[in-house]
């Protein structure tokens, strides 16, 4: 990943949906070329995918920021478990409190919760510590 690449991922973070010409513009190469280098950047994982920042409050769903503790030696057929519920929107491994913090989006706090419950019993989980989103700021 070069300098006009790291460009391009900042400016993708800030706004996934920045026209073509306007980063072709600001990096001073063709659309064609952006076009190319986003495509490589997917290919490469260095981008897995866009989605839309919901404001969970005025949608009705319920959401969760939920630190996963494993056993270390199960991290990856948990991970593996995780990416089949539809609801779990994000997976990230971290340091800190958890191995893993989870993004789950649900039709209700009930619904939320019995996702939870299925993730305490998958094997190798050792806890969950789920924390509901009231309001998405920013």
């Amino acid at each position: 990943m070069d300098s006009r690449d790291k460009v391009i991922v900042k400016m993708l973070m800030e706004n996934a949906r920045i026209p073509k010409t306007h980063i072709a513009k600001v990096l001073g190469i063709t659309e064609t070329a952006v076009r190319k280098r986003i495509s490589k950047l997917e290919k490469d994982s260095v981008i897995l995918g866009y989605k839309a920042i919901i404001n969970y409050k005025t949608t009705g769903l319920s959401a969760s920021l939920t630190g996963v503790d494993v056993e270390p030696e199960r991290l990856w057929s948990v991970i593996s478990e995780l990416k089949k519920i539809d609801e779990v929107k994000s997976i990230m491994l971290t340091t800190g409190d958890h191995m893993i913090m989870l993004e789950i989006v649900a039709e209700s706090v009930d619904e939320l919760s019995e996702i939870h419950g299925k993730i305490e019993e998958l094997e190798g989980v050792r806890r969950i510590c789920p924390a509901v989103v009231l309001d998405v700021l920013k």
